[in-house]
């Protein structure tokens, strides 16, 4: 290391200062996983919605959207402008990718953009609205974390009121923080709450094999048991006992191949209370108290703005 021209020597009470660190020093090694660790946000797309649609002076919503709000409205009058729901519908799909808490709302309210009504247009504002009190938020990854997979899924069994499908919600983290989610119709309409959650467990399953693919792509080498979080004992019991098939034998075979995942050790189911079952987050809207505590497990938090 050598001074900069136009300086002269140290003399022998004299040091230098360094202002930023250098790789070779004790230091080196706390920077560089420093830079690693990373804040995904999304807060001027967030703000340029809110301005856009004239929301500056509304007072901001406490949850994307209210518990008891049903998405059929026989009361309720088409909208006057298909075309604008969908372009703000549309804005916020591209939203999604950075905040989880309004992935399920989203996907809820694109149902509707061919004939949608004044109430569900409404909500899409209700939900800029949550938006615009916490623009701030983001995904948080941390470099001083191990790479260990942890999945959870849940179901909201035969909610929609028109078809009486479930809806699939699960997310997949490394290290606490998340990696990949889904908040997803079924295909066809579960005949009972184990049905619905075994087919969320089953698709959830399909997501871990393809990251662990990928990790392996990378060098990195899964060679845990990657744990299944469920809420659902019957369903748990459904993939460890392959005769307990009563309740089971009108399953499409497609979904059982989660039970050889978890006979050869690729998986372990656990069971997890209701309250801490992060999956809740893609399946059904939640009070505030326990959608921020949900969204804290997974480092969903408030960001430094850029």
């Amino acid at each position: 290391m050598t001074l900069p021209e136009g300086y002269s020597k140290a003399g022998p009470c004299q040091y230098y200062k360094l202002k930023r660190s250098l790789y070779g020093l004790k230091q080196a090694n706390r920077q560089w996983k420093h830079e690693l660790t990373t804040q995904l946000s999304q807060r001027k797309y967030i703000l340029d919605i809110v301005n856009d649609m004239k929301l500056n002076e509304v007072k901001h919503a406490p949850t994307p959207l209210v518990s008891d709000w049903s998405s059929y409205d026989p009361n309720s009058p088409m909208f006057h402008d298909p075309s604008q729901y969908r372009r703000l519908v549309g804005r916020l799909l591209y939203l999604d990718f950075t905040r989880l808490d309004v992935t399920y709302y989203v996907h809820l309210l694109s149902q509707f953009l061919q004939q949608p009504i004044v109430s569900q247009w409404n909500v899409v504002l209700h939900v800029v609205k949550y938006l615009k009190g916490t623009a701030n938020y983001g995904l948080f990854y941390s470099a001083n974390t191990d790479l260990q997979l942890q999945a959870y899924c849940d179901s909201d069994w035969a909610k929609c009121p028109h078809t009486r499908r479930s809806t699939s919600g699960y997310c997949i983290t490394i290290g606490g923080s998340l990696v990949s989610r889904k908040s997803k119709k079924q295909h066809t309409i579960a005949k009972s709450s184990n049905e619905a959650e075994y087919r969320s467990a089953a698709s959830t399953v399909c997501e871990i094999k393809w990251l662990v693919y990928v990790l392996k792509d990378f060098g990195v080498s899964v060679s845990q048991l990657v744990p299944l979080f469920c809420d659902n004992k019957s369903v748990i019991t459904m993939i460890e006992n392959p005769v307990f098939h009563e309740r089971t034998k009108h399953i499409a075979f497609d979904c059982h191949f989660i039970r050889d995942h978890f006979k050869v050790g690729f998986i372990k189911p656990h069971y997890i209370l209701s309250r801490q079952q992060l999956a809740d987050v893609f399946t059904k809207p939640l009070p505030a108290y326990l959608l921020a505590d949900l969204l804290s497990k997974i480092h969903f938090s408030s960001v430094n703005a850029s």
